[in-house]
């Protein structure tokens, strides 16, 4: 049972308080990670590099973490929880990283529904309304608007939209609350989940035997 526990959750041979040098090594891994995975993301959506908007530096970022914690010994589940906390955030930070796009240099204008469908959420869940709208000048805009769109919104009614000059982000309706703070509020709670285990499983790998 002890080899078992050991090879689950970490060896923790520590008495008391963990090292402090533990602490401060799992703190510096999760925050850096958690720094890369946002940054690349950001930049890329800023950029308008897709390989970096999309998510995918920010995937191999979120595994490099696990790797990290396997090479120094931590538990394995607390590696695998690592590793799917970190392709949670990677995948929630797309559309965080255009929404700060959007709010640095988005400019706003009035669009016009031409038409609402109902689409239901995975798992029965809510329902979402999707506007399309056409642009002041008349031209249909390729996203569909979900932000703004509710059941009381109809065809020839005006729509706030917020678009990217550049075009590197697709447009979205505005939605109180969003922006940088609004990406940052989604993002927090992925980002201290994967913190917090990161600094778990570094600390939980204290050992001061070699393994047999």
């Amino acid at each position: 049972m002890a080899h078992l526990r050991t090879t689950v959750w970490g060896p923790a041979e520590f008495v008391g308080l963990p090292p402090w040098r533990l602490v401060g090594e799992g703190l510096l891994a999760g925050t850096v990670t958690v720094g890369a995975i946002v940054a690349t993301v950001v930049v890329g959506a800023w950029t308008g590099r897709p390989a970096l908007a999309d998510g995918e530096a920010g995937l191999g970022c979120a595994l490099s973490l696990p790797l990290y914690l396997s090479f120094v010994g931590a538990g394995r589940a607390l590696v695998g929880a690592v590793a799917v906390l970190g392709v949670c955030l990677a995948l929630q930070a797309p559309q965080a990283a255009a929404g700060v796009v959007l709010a640095e240099r988005g400019r706003l204008e009035s669009a016009v529904v031409t038409s609402v469908e109902t689409g239901r959420a995975a798992h029965g869940g809510q329902a979402r309304y999707l506007c399309s709208v056409v642009d002041a000048g008349g031209m249909p805009l390729k996203t569909r608007i979900w932000r703004g769109c509710e059941s009381t919104t109809r065809p020839g009614d005006a729509l706030a939209v917020v678009y990217d000059p550049a075009g590197r982000v697709p447009p979205r309706g505005v939605e109180r609350g969003a922006g940088v703070r609004g990406a940052a509020r989604d993002l927090a709670p992925w980002a201290a989940a994967l913190a917090a285990t990161g600094l778990v499983a570094v600390v939980r790998s204290c050992r001061l035997s070699a393994p047999s």
